[in-house]
């Protein structure tokens, strides 16, 4: 190996000292609530599957007939030949679902935040942006020639301050914050920024990722949990979570879509999604729209496991979500859990810096309403073994 390249060896081999590294799991078969992982049947809880769609029979069979009809992949970019009927047809369908005037798809949701970030700011604007942000919009806001400002988490009277001191000398001003902020499952208080925006006179832009298909009517999201349908300049959404397929949309304004098709950049220099994908896709918002029952065994599934959990003596932190981050500590040893956890016969991705601060590694739990009883009965068992082993409870 050339030598120029040593410096990766001791870049990795500190990654090891700090008992952080890891080999990639391999999953052979599909993301459900029982998973095949190197090898092993174990019971999943690490994936964003909310709902269970990412192996449901009429999502297969949607994505199927469009195989056979339009082929594997989309050929194109969506502003030359790539933007066929079935893009058309997902759009409305998500304007219709999310109650919003127009809806804009991209291939991932960061792909979303890249591309809509830098195309709706400028020079001369200011982006406020919450400290815990997903790392999708710090670099959609990284890609911006717009100025910057980042206020404490979900710390309204800090994003004040930022207004009074800043509002004035700028033309528009974008505050950004997530619906739901997926390492500690709490939610953005929208009513609270919203009421800020009109007062300072500023646009607002949610990343919903995990608040799509898990909040609201239907799983419509964190502004429909809110009651503020029409208050919200641009939400962001996911399909590769709850929706169980991939890509990403902002639901917003007719003006706004158009303005995209001519500025957003992964619209315009990458291929559009694959129609097989789409029509996948399609297939689950209509699910969605025809039944409560998907998100309702996820939020059932979820209240047994936390309680579960907290009746043994974890610290789940300040979850409002399915998400259920189980608080450990160090690195070394929440990696340690998640490990012990795994021979136990439960997969639960443990999280630590950079991902969250040093000190706050955490097992984090996604819910599913694919879970069973039994699986859930199964993950608390293996967690309260684990966890007075390694002395956690």
């Amino acid at each position: 190996m050339s030598d120029r390249l040593k410096f990766m060896d001791e870049k990795i081999q500190a990654l090891k000292d700090d008992g952080v590294y890891r080999d990639l799991p391999i999953n052979y078969g599909p993301c459900t609530n029982v998973i095949n992982l190197n090898g092993k049947s174990v019971v999943n809880l690490s994936s964003n599957n909310y709902l269970g769609l990412a192996n449901h029979p009429r999502v297969k069979k949607a994505s199927m007939d469009a195989l056979e009809k339009y082929g594997v992949g989309a050929g194109s970019v969506r502003t030359i030949v790539g933007n066929q009927d079935l893009l058309e047809d997902l759009e409305t369908l998500l304007a219709e679902f999310k109650h919003e005037e127009a809806v804009m798809c991209f291939q991932s949701g960061l792909n979303c935040n890249i591309g809509t970030i830098q195309a709706i700011t400028e020079r001369g604007d200011l982006i406020i942006s919450d400290a815990l942000n997903h790392a999708s919009i710090i670099d959609g806001v990284r890609l911006s020639r717009a100025d910057k400002a980042v206020y404490k988490h979900n710390d309204m009277e800090d994003l004040e301050r930022i207004l009074k001191e800043k509002r004035d000398d700028y033309n528009n001003v974008l505050i950004i914050t997530d619906g739901v902020f997926s390492m500690d499952g709490d939610l953005a208080p929208l009513p609270e920024i919203v009421k800020l925006a009109k007062t300072y006179n500023c646009l607002t832009y949610v990343d919903d990722a995990h608040g799509s298909g898990v909040l609201g009517k239907s799983g419509r999201g964190t502004v429909d949990h809110f009651g503020l349908h029409g208050e919200i300049d641009f939400i962001i959404g996911t399909l590769s979570k709850a929706i169980g397929v991939i890509g990403g949309y902002v639901a917003t304004k007719k003006n706004v879509k158009a303005w995209l098709l001519h500025r957003a950049r992964p619209l315009l220099f990458s291929t559009a999604l694959p129609p097989a994908a789409t029509a996948a896709t399609i297939e689950s918002v209509k699910m969605l729209m025809e039944s409560e029952a998907y998100t309702e065994k996820l939020w059932k599934n979820a209240a047994y496991f936390k309680q579960a959990l907290k009746d043994l003596g974890f610290d789940i932190g300040i979850s409002e979500t399915p998400i259920t981050p189980v608080m450990i500590g160090s690195e070394s040893k929440t990696m340690a859990f998640s490990k012990a956890l795994l021979e136990q016969g439960v997969f639960v991705s443990g999280i630590v810096f950079p991902t969250v601060p040093k000190g706050s590694g955490r097992c984090r739990v996604m819910l599913s309403a694919s879970h069973t009883k039994e699986d859930l009965d199964k993950a608390i068992a293996a967690f309260e073994a684990v966890g007075k082993a390694l002395e956690v409870i």
